[in-house]
C-alpha cells in the first residue's frame, strides 16, 4: 500500500482536473491526481474550445504549446438549412486574440497540462487507479483510497476535488444526489471520416432530410460528424442495419455521402452519446468539491463541456488556496466557489435549451418560422452580445496569477 499525504487530491485527470492541478502547483501547493486510465491513449469526444476556455489556458501558459501539437481554428458557427446558413455566429467579430473556436484533440491539451504539472516537485500522478472509498473523519472528507494494478493507494489531503466526469464516482461515494434533466430529448451518434480535402473553416449543423448532423474539421485531417437522434431511438435505426444508417446520414449531408459510404464500414465505428443535462444538488461538502461534469453536465450543442470545466478550475483555484491558508476545508469556506459559479452554469443551461429547441426542433411550425426569425435575430445589437455570453460566460473568467510562486523543477 502506498500512503501519500498532500494538500489536494484531484480525482480525474481530464481538462478540469489537470488545469486545476497546474493552477494549485503554480501556487506552491502539493497535488496528487488520481486517474483511472493507465495512459492518455484513450477515446475522447469533446474537442472544441470556446474563447473563454482559450483565454484561461492562455493565461496559464498552456495554449500555445498545446496548439503546436496540432489544432484547427474555426471562425464561425452556422446552422445550414436548404443549402444556406440561416444562422451565422461570427466569432471573428469578438475582441482578439481569442476570437475563434479551436478544434483540438483533447489528448494534445492533456499532454501539455500533464507535462507542465510534472515540472513541479509537489506533483503525484497516480494513473490506472480507481477510487474505491472516500476517507472521512469528524464528518469531513479527508482523502481517498484508490485501487489499481500497481496496488492500493491511500491519499490523505486537505481537500478532495471530484473532477471525474458526468458519471462521477466521487459524487456517488459522497452521497450527493444528481438531478438529471432530459430536456434535450436527443442522443448524438459520433464518428469520424477523412476530410478528403474539403475546406471546413466553420462548425456547422446541417438540417433537412432527417435528423440534424453536426460537422467540423478535426485534427489532423478528419471530419467529425455528430448525428442527432431522438432520445433512445438509435436501437430502432440500427436494427435495420448499417446500410440504412448510412443512407439516413447521407440524406442530411449529401455533400459527404461518398465519404460516408466508403469509410463507415461497421456500426462499431459509431459512438452513441446519451445527451442529458444534470446538476449535482450541491457542489461542496466538508473537505470535498465537485467541478466540471461531476458538478454539472451539458449537451454537446454549443461546445461548452471542456470550456466550462476549465473555467471552473480557474474560479475554484483561489478558493482552495484561501482554504489551505486558513487550514479550513469546511463547506462554509468552499461554498464560495459554488455561490460564485452556479449562476453562470444556470445561464448556460438555459441558453443551451433555447439553442436545442431553435436549432434541432423538427416541428412543422418551427420549420416555417425558423429561417426568418433567425435571420431577423442576427440583425439586432443583442446578437453579438449573446455571442459574447456564449463565448465567455456572464463575466470573463481570469486566473488568480497573483497567487503563483516559482517551484518548478529545473
Amino acid at each position: 500500500m502506498h500512503d501519500i499525504r498532500t494538500d489536494f487530491c484531484v480525482v480525474g485527470g481530464g481538462p478540469a482536473g489537470l488545469t486545476l492541478a497546474l493552477l494549485l502547483l503554480r501556487s506552491g501547493a502539493d497535488v496528487a491526481v488520481v486517474e483511472r486510465s493507465e495512459s492518455l491513449d484513450r477515446e475522447y469526444r469533446g474537442e472544441i474550445l470556446q474563447p473563454g476556455g482559450l483565454a484561461v489556458l492562455d493565461q496559464l501558459g498552456v495554449l500555445d504549446a498545446a496548439r503546436a501539437r496540432g489544432a484547427h481554428e474555426l471562425s464561425r458557427f452556422q446552422l445550414v438549412e436548404g443549402g444556406r446558413a440561416i444562422l451565422d455566429v461570427r466569432y471573428e467579430r469578438l475582441s482578439s486574440p481569442h476570437n475563434y473556436l479551436l478544434s483540438i484533440p483533447q489528448r494534445h491539451l492533456l499532454d501539455e497540462l500533464l507535462e507542465q504539472c510534472r515540472r513541479h516537485a509537489g506533483f503525484e500522478y497516480i494513473a490506472g487507479s480507481r477510487v474505491a472509498e472516500l476517507l472521512t473523519g469528524a464528518g469531513a472528507v479527508r482523502g481517498v483510497r484508490a485501487q489499481g494494478r500497481a496496488g492500493e493507494h491511500v491519499v490523505r489531503a486537505h481537500c478532495v476535488i471530484g473532477a471525474d466526469g458526468r458519471f462521477s464516482k466521487v459524487r456517488r461515494l459522497a452521497g450527493i444526489p444528481q438531478r438529471r434533466m432530459d430536456v434535450f430529448d436527443m442522443d448524438v451518434l459520433w464518428f469520424k471520416v477523412p476530410r478528403d480535402g474539403r475546406p471546413l473553416p466553420y462548425v456547422q449543423i446541417f438540417r433537412g432530410g432527417g435528423n440534424p448532423v453536426l460537422a467540423y474539421h478535426s485534427y489532423p485531417d478528419q471530419l467529425q460528424l455528430g448525428w442527432t437522434l431522438p432520445h433512445g431511438g438509435y436501437a430502432q435505426v440500427a436494427e435495420r442495419g448499417l446500410d440504412h444508417v448510412k443512407e439516413q446520414l447521407c440524406a442530411v449531408v449529401p455533400q459527404f455521402a461518398d465519404t460516408i459510404r466508403e469509410h463507415v464500414t461497421a456500426l462499431n465505428q459509431l459512438v452513441l452519446l446519451d445527451v442529458f443535462a444534470a446538476s449535482a444538488q450541491t457542489w461542496v461538502r466538508d473537505g470535498l468539491v465537485l467541478i466540471g461534469d461531476s458538478a454539472h453536465t451539458h449537451s454537446p450543442l454549443g461546445a461548452q463541456g471542456i470550456n466550462l470545466a476549465i473555467q471552473d478550475a480557474a474560479v475554484l483555484h483561489p478558493v482552495l488556496m484561501e482554504s489551505l491558508r486558513r487550514g479550513d476545508a469546511g463547506a462554509g469556506v468552499l461554498g464560495r466557489y459554488e455561490q460564485d459559479r452556479r449562476p453562470d452554469i444556470d445561464m448556460v443551461m438555459k441558453i443551451q435549451l433555447v439553442q436545442s429547441k431553435g436549432m434541432l426542433s423538427q416541428s412543422r411550425v418551427a420549420a416555417v418560422i425558423r429561417p426568418k426569425a433567425m435571420w431577423l435575430m442576427q440583425k439586432t445589437p443583442l446578437f453579438d452580445k449573446m455571442t459574447a455570453r456564449i463565448a465567455y460566460g456572464r463575466t470573463p473568467v481570469r486566473i488568480a496569477s497573483e497567487l503563483f510562486t516559482s517551484d518548478e523543477r529545473a
